[in-house]
């Protein structure tokens, strides 16, 4: 294929335009969609994702193919998530009509990427994750993905601007929080470009950026205590000007409880959770653990907050 055949093979306004058309989409705000028109952008994207030829790469809400086709010029498989039927039918035959050499490299799910797991992709083993993620629901798809889907190792993924600085924030800044401590559990989050609003139709009202993500070579723990420490997570932000001794006191089951289990944790019991770092909530997470199998700790005490959601 050469350099103008690469460039048709993309889509440009009048392509999204008239996809769009044909299968009677209008871009829903409760589905998050806004499609990406810029051969440029989703080709910058794909370069920050640092995918190349036999990755295996997951990408949720692909929409009406922009950054998919991108993704497959590289020579990469790409197993795409989406949860629009008419999108998902839709997505092999734009393949099929502007890139059918890759056809074989592309399988489509149709499901809630809240739901999908490694069962759903068969024999799939995606290592990468890379994604325009649906700007509502970005943050606990995110996590949902990074929870279930081990083999991911790279993530890129673009997002409100807003939601990106909470990703990639430390400690003690003004947009540290859940988003930040809970990402860092599985890895380095940092900002990887921003995204001009142009781009996308309809033309969003919020900044975009894009955010990589790479995961830990070893895992900070188990499912057992990330839930634990995801529990603490949640009750010290979920009142974060409170001290932590009075965010955890309910939880604990007394102010002293709270006290107690921060000190020897190494934590002062006046400090709020913003300026406490993923390491130190993981040392909270193991005496949680080790609590809920004391038989003299109050019944009650360290009850947990999550449902099965991936809370953010």
């Amino acid at each position: 294929m050469n350099e103008t055949d690469e460039r048709s093979a993309l889509l440009g306004p009048a392509e999204i335009h008239a996809i769009a058309a044909a299968l009677d989409i209008r871009p829903t705000k409760v589905l998050g969609q806004n499609f990406v028109h810029d051969g440029g952008t989703v080709r910058r994207i794909v370069r920050a994702g640092g995918v190349g030829r036999d990755d295996h790469v997951l990408e949720v809400g692909p929409g009406l193919g922009s950054l998919t086709l991108a993704l497959l010029e590289t020579g990469a498989h790409v197993d795409a998530v989406e949860i629009d039927p008419r999108l998902a039918r839709a997505l092999p035959e734009t393949v099929r009509a502007r890139m059918p050499e890759a056809t074989e490299r592309l399988t489509v799910t149709c499901m809630d990427a809240m739901k999908v797991t490694p069962d759903e992709l068969g024999d799939a083993a995606p290592t990468k994750l890379v994604a325009n993620l649906p700007y509502n629901v970005a943050v606990p798809v995110l996590l949902r993905l990074l929870e279930r889907f081990e083999t991911l190792r790279d993530v890129l993924v673009m997002v409100q601007a807003e939601v990106a600085d909470r990703l990639v924030a430390g400690p003690r800044s003004r947009t540290y929080g859940v988003p930040s401590l809970k990402a860092a559990w599985y890895g380095h989050a940092e900002r990887a470009g921003s995204i001009g609003r142009a781009v996308f139709w309809p033309i969003p009202n919020v900044d975009s950026a894009l955010v990589r993500l790479t995961r830990r070579d070893e895992p900070l723990g188990d499912a057992v205590l990330r839930d634990a420490t995801f529990d603490a997570i949640d009750r010290a932000f979920g009142q974060r000007r409170k001290t932590l001794r009075a965010a955890l006191r309910d939880w604990a089951g007394s102010g002293e409880a709270a006290a107690d289990l921060l000190t020897r944790a190494g934590i002062d019991p006046q400090a709020r959770g913003e300026t406490l770092s993923i390491d130190q909530f993981v040392d909270l997470g193991r005496l949680i653990v080790a609590a809920r199998h004391d038989p003299s700790t109050p019944e009650g005490a360290y009850t947990s907050t999550r449902n099965g959601e991936a809370h953010a």
